[in-house]
């Protein structure tokens, strides 16, 4: 679509260099949108240039509904919406058949910030990045860090060491096949719905080649009782995939794995360490990822809030008798966990 003093166009493999340096999150970048065409999705790549301005530039997918000529975009972490990027969004939307195309945006919540209003953006009937994250400053010293966690936290992380809890860097192929033991364990033991083995491996084939994602183990007496796979882009280190055993919990190997990969991220130079998503300021003790919240909170990350998950509806008359099919779908699933 074009405008007077810019254009928005597709992106092509001629324009890789250029795209990874406007974009802000690994989920934008050219990589992400390669591994997720390798596991047959529609990846959708827009460009927008103009005069005397940088390029600015946001990746989408569509993903089919089963048995229907239907699809759903989603915009994950991508930058707040303007209203030229929704209605070259409709434009592609109407002609991919999709319902809506739900987005993410990659935007903290402040006095400056505002989702546009538009006649067909409305809140998701189903949020899937959490509103709310947990970041690490690592720009502060190890001392400062140490000292901000809470008691239970720092005892934990010296129990782990006393216990002789090995943290490291392993992008073998023998640690990774671990963490896809551990990933397998994990979903099974908590019950949450997890993407698929072969996710992981696409995932990782990509990403690592492309050097955005690393694998993190910690070892105690030769064995791995957790690993991460964590993401690096511009100045922050990101937690997205994490895997632990049930065995040898007393050791508190995942304790010293979060401190040892922020020593990591400081020794690299990163200035923040997502930890990848939080219940919010006031969490609920019965919420499954009750634990997990806690956990991060040991080590006083900053709370930040995202300006949340917004469907812009594509198709008016499909989209309520989808959402409430879909939401009656998610009801069912959390029966059965």
């Amino acid at each position: 679509m074009v405008r007077s003093d810019r254009m928005i166009r597709s992106a092509t493999l001629a324009d890789k260099k250029i795209w990874d340096s406007r974009v802000a999150h690994p989920l934008q970048s050219w990589s992400w949108g390669e591994f997720r065409q390798k596991t047959h999705v529609d990846v959708v790549r827009r460009l927008c240039e103009q005069p005397h301005a940088d390029v600015s530039c946001w990746q989408l997918t569509f993903h089919r509904i089963p048995h229907t000529p239907w699809v759903i975009g989603y915009f994950p972490k991508g930058p707040l919406p303007t209203k030229e990027m929704l209605d070259d969004l409709t434009h592609i939307g109407k002609q991919k058949r999709a319902i809506y195309i739900q987005f993410e945006p990659d935007v903290t919540v402040n006095s400056r910030t505002s989702i546009i209003h538009h006649q067909f953006l409305r809140p998701s009937h189903h949020p899937l990045f959490p509103k709310y994250s947990f970041i690490l400053d690592l720009t502060k010293s190890e001392d400062a860090l140490m000292s901000a966690m809470s008691q239970k936290t720092r005892y934990n992380i010296r129990l782990a060491q006393k216990h002789g809890v090995e943290v490291k860097e392993d992008n073998s192929s023998a640690a990774f096949s671990a963490y896809l033991r551990l990933t397998k364990q994990t979903t099974g033991r908590q019950k949450f719905f997890a993407h698929s083995l072969e996710y992981h491996r696409y995932m990782w084939e990509t990403l690592r080649t492309s050097g955005i994602a690393r694998l993190f183990t910690a070892t105690y007496k030769k064995n791995i009782l957790a690993a991460w796979i964590l993401f690096v882009w511009n100045d922050t280190l990101y937690y997205p995939y994490g895997a632990s055993s049930r065995e040898h919990r007393e050791v508190m190997a995942p304790n010293l794995l979060l401190w040892e990969t922020a020593r990591w991220g400081k020794r690299a130079g990163l200035s923040h360490y997502d930890l990848w998503g939080a219940l919010g300021f006031t969490p609920d003790p019965s919420d499954p990822w009750y634990g997990f919240h806690k956990f991060k909170e040991g080590y006083s990350p900053q709370l930040v809030e995202f300006v949340g998950s917004y469907d812009l509806v594509i198709n008016p008359t499909l989209y309520p008798l989808y959402t409430a099919v879909d939401s009656l779908r998610w009801f069912i699933l959390g029966l059965t966990r």
